[in-house]
């Protein structure tokens, strides 16, 4: 290194330092002027997330692959960092989610220091910082001990995020099932790593690069790698912490881990598949595009059960990553059946999927946090009428809605419709088998996005529109200035990458070039006006246009009623001749997805009661009437439960070892020892 080619590394360790100092200031809140030490935490978590961005920006627009090391560590291994446009595109993502929080935090997390369940604010800080620094570090590891060491940080910073609100027993069950399964995950990649690393010799991922495997130990490798970062991204059946533990985090730490922190099992994917393996194997893409499919159509059936609002947003994380999972499903077929271009088109897909996913997922859980902090609501049944009483935070919300049900002019809709162009170039494979398959798979991700609207249609309706259904919500007001502007960023970056889609794809060369040696010349041919991802005559989109036309419909629909050609005609909802409407008329979230529940109802395992109370007499009459609906998903029930039973029962059987005695303990370890020393030997 040289020169200004220096600079993307030593923004991102100021990055790294910015973090560690926010952790800091955080401890020391407590004492001598609190406000301003608590304003000061999330000022270095700004600058953090804008070095961040710039370190990744500088990385990934110069083409650059940078390396360092430090004699940190083992004695005969040091820490090795790089950073390379992959790691620059994901250190962009997680900047700009920091970058979010750090406007958002605040004014949010003084809520937490009020009213007689109030939680102290400096460990919030800490292993807020501590998170951050635990993805940063590992986005730039160049060898398997560092990456490992920051993984299992961002692993345990995130269990006491989750158990922050400690004193309710849900937040300690699931940040117990988060932390029980985010080390399951991280043994199952070691195994991964440690086959890299047998046969190249050493951790680093250069050695590991060079390391010539046998078809079945790369398979045995990639299997590790997608059980273990699959479990961190919540894909089927992997997935069952994941709606536990978002929903009780605070809410801008619930942006974090769905944006961001599942996006590292993604990086971890794409790392050691495309760059440290290398050889895609088509058959490993069939494996990926199945669960895929699976996680985003259960993704969606599952959120659209949902009446608790945080909970409905963490199954659509579910859903998305099977999206992008569907990608590079899809980018793994075409590439190892020598399909460059396609597969590439797959890959692109896939990724820029994975940035968008961060953005409106983060938009919609602060949305979420706004709502709780001025109403103290997770239920949606317990909402309504929100828009006239938090009209900015409405129309933010709104946005990510829109986004996220994959409608133009927003990124949602790019993304989806490049799986989709991967998807439809299924002809051009020799496998029978493949073209039968690809179009299927398509076929659901069609069905998900078209759940997925009406899942936010219910969400948007029933949260903020109506009337209200609580007092609480009655009285909302809207919230500060810096909760607005957190979301107010990442709703305007929505906006910009739906519209400009051939510059981001553009910006995403470098990537593809160093995972894959190719890129896709044809997206940007007709200029930025028009995307055609594999040629003119094939498919096109123009964002800008669509755009224009959209904002000129409404212009002219503006126009013509305020000039009074059509004059509007106001008066009451039609009350169906039952008097004045009240809230207990409006639709519930219940009653809303009931339809789906009766279509779909084996996904779930469904538990509804109607309990009823007559009065005594010889007409008896209905007093009063109780509905209850319970879903359950059948993945806990059928797998995790029977291996809860299993474990029990093998530890009540062995429980003889524990006698008390330090003789009995003694011998047990003799024994061990002679067995170890016959081994070696």
């Amino acid at each position: 290194m040289s020169g200004t080619n220096e600079i993307p590394l030593l923004l991102a360790y100021a990055a790294v330092a910015c973090t560690l100092l926010s952790g800091v200031v955080s401890m020391f809140a407590v004492r001598r002027h609190p406000n301003f030490l608590h304003f000061g935490s999330f000022l270095f978590l700004f600058f953090s997330g804008a070095a961040s961005i710039a370190a990744g920006a500088w990385a990934l627009l110069a083409k650059l692959s940078l390396t360092d090391h430090f004699a940190l560590g083992l004695p005969w291994l040091d820490w090795h960092v790089r950073i390379d446009p992959l790691s620059g595109f994901f250190l962009m993502l997680l900047g700009t989610l920091v970058v979010a929080i750090s406007l958002y935090g605040p004014s949010y997390t003084r809520e937490f220091a009020r009213g007689e369940a109030a939680q102290p604010l400096p460990p919030l800080g800490v292993f807020s910082a501590l998170f951050i620094v635990g993805m940063q570090m590992l986005l730039l590891a160049d060898d398997a001990l560092v990456f490992m060491i920051f993984w299992e940080m961002m692993s345990l910073s995130g269990y006491f995020l989750v158990v922050y609100q400690h004193q309710h027993a849900a937040n300690r069950h699931a940040a117990f099932v988060y932390l029980l399964l985010a080390h399951v995950g991280a043994l199952v990649i070691l195994l991964s790593f440690g086959v890299l690393a047998a046969f190249g010799g050493g951790l680093t991922f250069d050695q590991m690069r060079a390391a010539k495997l046998s078809p079945l130990w790369a398979t045995i490798a990639f299997g590790c790698a997608f059980a273990g970062f699959g479990t961190k991204s919540g894909m089927v059946p992997l997935h069952v912490w994941l709606p536990d533990a978002h929903p009780v985090a605070p809410s801008h730490i619930s942006a974090l881990m769905s944006g961001a922190m599942i996006k590292m099992g993604i990086y971890g994917m794409v790392r050691v598949i495309y760059d440290l393996i290398g050889d895609v194997r088509w058959e490993w893409g069939v494996v990926v595009l199945c669960i895929g499919t699976a996680s985003a159509l259960l993704g969606v059936l599952y959120a659209l059960m949902q009446h608790d609002l945080k909970r409905l947003l963490a199954y659509h994380s579910i859903e998305n990553i099977g999206i992008i999972l569907m990608g590079l499903g899809l980018s793994m077929i075409f590439l190892g059946s020598g399909h460059m271009m396609l597969g590439t088109l797959g890959l692109v897909a896939a990724l820029y999927h994975t940035i968008n996913h961060a953005l409106f997922k983060g938009l919609l859980f602060l949305g979420a946090g706004a709502v709780l902090y001025r109403t103290h609501e997770h239920d949606l049944d317990r909402m309504g009428g929100l828009i006239h009483r938090m009209p900015i935070t409405a129309l933010l919300f709104l946005v990510g809605c829109v986004a996220i049900s994959a409608l133009p002019p927003f990124n949602g809709f790019v993304s989806e419709w490049l799986t989709f162009q991967t998807a439809l170039q299924a002809p051009a494979l020799e496998n029978g088998l493949l073209r039968t398959m690809i179009p299927i798979a398509a076929a659901m991700l069609a069905l998900t996005g078209a759940l997925a609207a009406a899942c936010f249609v219910k969400a948007f309706g029933i949260g903020f529109l109506g009337q209200p259904r609580s007092r609480r919500v009655a009285r909302a007001r809207e919230v500060p200035a810096g909760m607005l502007g957190g979301m107010g960023l990442l709703a305007t970056l929505c906006l910009l990458l739906g519209v400009f889609p051939t510059t981001v794809i553009e910006a995403m060369a470098p990537i593809t070039q160093m995972l894959v040696q190719a890129a896709l010349p044809s997206a940007a041919a007709q200029g930025w006006m028009w995307l055609t991802p594999i040629s003119p005559q094939v498919a096109s989109y123009s964002a800008p246009f669509v755009l224009i036309a959209i904002v000129a419909v409404f212009g002219l629909g503006y126009l013509i009623l305020k000039r009074g050609a059509i004059a509007p005609r106001r008066a009451y909802a039609w009350d169906c001749g039952f008097g004045q409407l009240t809230q207990r008329m409006q639709y519930t979230s219940t009653a809303f997805s009931q339809p789906i529940r009766r279509v779909f109802g084996g996904v779930w395992k469904v538990d509804e009661q109607i309990d009823t109370l007559a009065s005594a007499g010889p007409i008896p009459r209905v007093t009063s009437l109780h509905y209850s609906l319970r879903t359950q998903d059948w993945s806990w029930l059928k797998c995790y439960v029977p291996i809860g039973r299993l474990v029990l029962a093998a530890a009540n059987r062995i429980v003889f070892i524990q006698t008390g005695n330090i003789h009995t303990y003694l011998k047990f370890s003799f024994v061990t020892l002679l067995v170890f020393l016959w081994i070696v030997s």
